[in-house]
C-alpha cells in the first residue's frame, strides 16, 4: 500500500480510468443482489456503517495531483437511498469531493455502484458479499457463527497488487499490440442523452453448462462463443470483412496469490475472423477455446499484468504533467476500442454462506461502456446475463437470447427501456 499521511496512489489498472470517464462510459459498474423480500432501507444504511469499516479504502475521494491522480481518506458517509435516477450514472466529478461508491435499493433490489477507480468486480464483491450476509442477519435476527467472506487483513485488501508483483517486460509495446486490430463495431441508435440501456437475461445455470458440456467446453468458453456467434448473425457480407473481437477481463488473484479489493485484473483478446471461418459455432467454440488455452498460459498473464505496470514504470511518461497525460491516454484509449467489438466479463459462481443462501433470488452485475459491454454471474441455477450500452435497441443480445432458446434453455428478460421496435 502506497501511503504518505492519507493519500493513497492508484493502481496501476486504475490510472487510466478518470481520463477515460465520459459519455456514455461513465466506467461505473453495478453489483446487484436481488432478494425474496422488499427492502428495508433503514437497516440497510446500518449495516452499510459497518461494512465500510472493514474497506476504509472505498471511502476516499478522488484528487488531480502534478503527474497522476490521487485518492485521499474523506470523512464522508455514503447514504442509502431508494432508487430514483438511472443506473450507473456518474460517480466523479472533477473538483468535487464525494465518494466513488454508492448503495441504493429498489423494491427487492439492492444495488452498489462503484467508480472502477476503487475496484474490480471481484473486489467490489468482496465488500458486496459482506454487506448481504449483514443485512440478511440483522433483518431475520440470524446469530449463527457466519465465517468472515474473506481472511485477508485490513492491510491485503487495500494493497496495490500490481506493484507486488511487476517484473520489467513487454510493458507499453503489448500496450500497443492491443490497438493495432480494427474491429468490426456495434452500432444501433443511440440514447440522446447517452443514459446507460440495461438488458438482463436469465437462464439455468445447470442448463448452460449441460450445453458447454455437450461441445466438450467450459461455460467462460461458451459464453463467448455464443455471443460471437450472435453479434456474426447480424453482419452482411461486407461487415464481415472485419473481426469480431471480444475483450475477457481476467482475474489475476486466480494466478498471483493477492487479497486485495483493488483492481487486480488483465484482459485477454478474443480475435475471430468471419472470413477465415465457416461461423458455424462449433467452429467458434473450437477457436475459443484455443485461444483461451494460449492466452491463459502462464507467460502471457505475466505479460498482461506487466502491461497495466508499464504506465507507472515508464521513466518518459513519469514526468508528464497530468493534463497532458489525459490527452495522450484519451487518444490512446480511442483507438484501443477500435479493436475491440465488445466486452465480456464472467463473475463466475457467486457462493453465500448456507444460513442467508435461500433470502437471495439472485445476482446480476453491470459494467458501462461506450459500445457494449456483457457481465455474467451465477447464483444457484440462475445465471444472469447483464448488458448495458447507450443504444435503444439490443439486437446482439437478442440474437444471444435467440440462440439459447433454440438450445433448450428459457430465457427471463428485463431491461429498463422499451422499444416498441423490438
Amino acid at each position: 500500500m502506497n501511503k504518505s499521511s492519507n493519500w493513497y496512489k492508484l493502481d496501476n489498472a486504475a490510472k487510466i480510468v478518470p481520463s477515460t470517464a465520459r459519455g456514455a462510459n461513465t466506467r461505473v459498474f453495478r453489483i446487484t443482489c436481488e432478494l425474496k423480500e422488499n427492502i428495508d432501507g433503514e437497516i440497510l444504511q446500518r449495516v452499510l456503517d459497518e461494512t465500510i469499516e472493514e474497506f476504509p479504502f472505498f471511502n476516499c475521494v478522488l484528487h488531480r495531483g502534478l503527474f497522476w491522480y490521487y485518492l485521499e481518506d474523506s470523512d464522508l458517509k455514503a447514504v442509502v437511498e431508494e432508487e430514483k435516477t438511472p443506473a450507473c450514472m456518474p460517480l466523479y466529478y472533477p473538483g468535487r469531493k464525494n465518494l466513488l461508491y454508492r448503495v441504493n435499493y429498489f423494491k427487492k433490489r439492492i444495488n452498489l455502484e462503484m467508480f472502477h477507480v476503487l475496484a474490480d468486480g471481484t473486489g467490489a464483491f468482496m465488500f458486496f458479499r459482506s454487506l448481504i450476509i449483514r443485512y440478511i442477519q440483522e433483518k431475520h435476527g440470524i446469530d449463527a457463527d457466519i465465517k468472515p467472506v474473506d481472511e485477508f487483513s485490513l492491510e491485503e485488501k487495500n494493497v496495490d497488487a500490481f506493484g507486488d508483483f511487476y517484473s520489467k517486460q513487454k510493458g507499453l509495446k503489448q500496450l500497443k499490440e492491443m490497438s493495432s486490430v480494427k474491429a468490426y463495431q456495434i452500432s444501433g441508435e443511440i440514447d440522446n442523452d447517452l443514459l446507460p440501456h440495461l438488458v438482463e437475461g436469465t437462464v439455468s445455470s445447470s442448463k448452460f453448462y449441460e450445453a458447454a458440456k455437450a461441445h466438450n467446453t467450459t461455460v467462460g468458453v461458451m459464453c463467448v462463443a455464443v455471443y460471437i456467434k450472435a453479434v456474426l448473425m447480424g453482419m452482411n457480407r461486407i461487415q464481415k470483412r472485419k473481426h469480431i473481437v471480444v475483450s475477457v477481463p481476467v482475474n489475476l488473484r486466480n494466478f498471483f496469490k493477492s487479497g486485495t479489493a483493488r483492481n487486480f485484473f488483465g484482459v485477454i483478446s478474443i480475435d475471430y475472423n468471419p472470413a477465415k471461418c465457416d461461423g458455424e459455432l462449433n467452429t467458434i467454440i473450437d477457436f475459443v477455446d484455443k485461444s483461451f488455452k494460449e492466452k491463459l498460459s502462464p507467460e502471457s498473464i505475466e505479460q498482461t499484468m506487466n502491461s497495466y505496470s508499464a504506465l507507472e514504470h515508464n521513466i518518459g511518461i513519469k514526468v508528464i504533467p497530468l493534463p497532458i497525460k489525459n490527452i495522450g491516454i484519451g487518444f490512446f484509449d480511442k483507438n484501443a476500442k477500435r479493436g475491440i467489438t465488445s466486452s465480456m466479463s464472467n463473475l463466475g459462481q457467486i457462493k453465500m454462506p448456507d444460513a442467508v443462501a435461500d433470502y437471495i433470488d439472485r445476482f446480476s452485475a453491470f459494467m458501462t461502456a461506450q459500445s457494449q459491454q456483457i457481465t455474467v454471474c451465477s447464483y444457484m441455477d440462475k445465471m444472469v446475463f447483464g448488458e448495458v450500452s447507450p443504444f435503444k435497441t439490443h439486437k446482439v443480445m437478442l440474437n444471444f437470447f435467440r440462440l439459447l432458446t433454440e438450445m433448450g434453455m428459457e430465457v427471463e428478460l428485463g431491461t429498463n427501456d422499451y422499444d416498441e421496435e423490438q
